[in-house]
């Protein structure tokens, strides 16, 4: 007798059940395949699509098809030489942009318009010349940001106005020579500046960042090295140990500026004479100095050494004179203890007036006289 359960009957009953399993395996595989972001062909990403690396591919763009929930992308080593303005527009939760090592040589204001939730860009090693003082703007939350190996001869004003959250700066190898210290006095939380391996010429135009260096360096912050370049005679010194008497000049030229800046122009100095002479073949004389048109004195250049050598003098002769103070004062209370024993010794040796022993003797010296 077969069991019940067993037979015909099961396997009726059991079919449509297995059919009907397989569909709905079907459908959740669909669905899982459907909720999981395409990944660009030339680009690998992690499961859930939050990193999409695309370095080393030789790309000359970046892919279009990039996932919307990209949290991470990586397009260093590649070729890109250009962005266009929107070219990350549709990953707004952009949290990591790597650019390093591609050519790059200009962006546009609008290449970073859409990511405010950016925190870390790198644009290491590449061809910028300038940057757009609106660039950087659209990204409240950036934290870490790389310029290095770069070209960069300035840094435009305002740059860093819309960073507030900024803690590591790295402006390495490029080719500053002077840096303004309003471009920098936004960045309140600044942490970490790398500004070695740079032309620096240590002169006016970097006085007023040597203030703001003191200023960084007083409340924490951390700077790899200044070496100056130009003059030679501060040439491998770190800025930060010149001392502010070294810029003394700075402000006379400053004054000499403003005060020429003041004065009316008047007509152009010509030497008075009834007719111009007629010019003669040959190379044009220079015009002679007349007393309408008096001579203007070329400013002599400020000699950094001439200013050490003031300041060790100055310092000698200041040395010099507390010495001489210090002898000056020791030889008076000197001659002043002397003399007080002097006039003790005096009186010891004078008898005092009204002695009676004294009297006495006066007595007998005059009456062996009679």
């Amino acid at each position: 007798m077969p069991a019940p359960g067993s037979g015909p009957e099961l396997r009726t009953w059991s079919a449509p059940l297995r059919r009907q399993i397989s569909w709905l395996t079907c459908w959740i595989a669909l669905c899982t395949a459907e909720a999981l972001p395409a990944c660009p062909l030339p680009c690998t990403c992690d499961g859930h699509g939050l990193q999409v690396d695309c370095s080393g591919r030789g790309l000359a763009a970046p892919p279009p098809d990039l996932p919307a929930a990209t949290r991470t992308l990586l397009l260093l080593n590649n070729r890109l030489s250009f962005l266009p303005g929107g070219a990350f527009a549709s990953l707004s939760g952009l949290q990591r942009l790597d650019l390093s090592n591609n050519f790059l040589d200009g962006l546009p204001r609008t290449t970073f318009g859409e990511l405010a939730n950016l925190t870390e860009l790198r644009l290491r090693n590449n061809s910028l010349r300038a940057l757009d003082p609106e660039l950087l703007r659209p990204l409240p939350r950036l934290r870490h940001l790389d310029l290095s190996l770069n070209g960069l001869a300035r840094l435009p004003p305002g740059l860093f106005d819309g960073l507030p959250a900024l803690r590591s700066l790295f402006l390495r190898a490029n080719r500053l020579q002077s840096l303004d210290r309003r471009t920098f006095e936004p960045l309140a939380g600044l942490q970490l500046l790398q500004v070695g391996d740079n032309p620096w010429e240590c002169d006016c135009h970097l006085r007023d960042f040597k203030h703001w260096l003191e200023w960084f360096s007083y409340r924490g912050g951390r700077l790899d090295q200044l070496a100056c370049t130009l003059p030679k005679e501060l040439r491998g010194k770190d800025m930060r140990v010149v001392p502010m008497e070294m810029f003394d000049y700075c402000s006379q030229l400053e004054d000499q500026n403003s005060s020429a800046g003041l004065e009316v122009p008047g007509p152009p100095c010509t030497k008075a004479s009834p007719e111009p002479p007629k010019p003669k073949p040959g190379p044009e004389p220079e015009p002679e100095p007349g007393a309408a048109c008096p001579q203007k004195q070329r400013p002599r250049p400020a000699s950094v050494r001439r200013a050490m050598g003031t300041v060790i003098i100055a310092g000698v002769l200041c040395g010099v004179v507390c010495i001489m103070m210090v002898v000056a004062a020791a030889y008076g209370c000197i001659y002043a203890s002397l003399m007080a024993k002097y006039h003790r010794e005096l009186k010891k040796r004078q008898p005092l007036m009204g002695d009676p022993e004294g009297e006495r003797e006066d007595q007998k010296q005059v009456s062996s006289v009679a």
